[in-house]
């Protein structure tokens, strides 16, 4: 029985339980499937990775405050955080990894980092 890539269809030679002609076919193969699932991710990561540079550009000094309109015009998306902290006095901290923020009053925010 000829057996053929799930790729490219090429004839395989070799062990029995093989599949791809080699690992370029097997990567391609795999990126097509697994397409969808890490746009997405990739597209998540991205957002996370700029709104993490913009706090960080804007916290260098471990705390620091910054308004609404300021954090827009960057590019920070609300949306996308990695956790919340509450604090035992009721604080809502919202976190992209160790850097973080919380509204005040007046569309205004204190940003400060976690101490890892």
């Amino acid at each position: 029985m000829d057996r053929k890539c799930l790729e490219c269809g090429e004839k395989l030679v070799g062990r029995e339980d093989k599949k791809f002609c080699g690992d370029s076919c097997r990567n391609t193969y795999n990126n097509k499937i697994n397409k969808d699932c890490n746009n997405y991710m990739r597209n998540t990561h991205n957002k996370l990775r700029k709104n993490y540079r913009i706090l960080t550009a804007l916290n260098t000094d471990g705390k620091s405050k910054a308004s609404r309109f300021k954090l827009l015009s960057k590019g920070f998306d609300f949306e996308y955080i990695t956790n919340i902290r509450t604090t035992k006095t009721g604080n809502t901290y919202f976190f992209i990894y160790d850097q973080g923020y919380m509204p005040i009053d007046n569309d205004f925010y204190v940003l400060v980092k976690k101490d890892i």
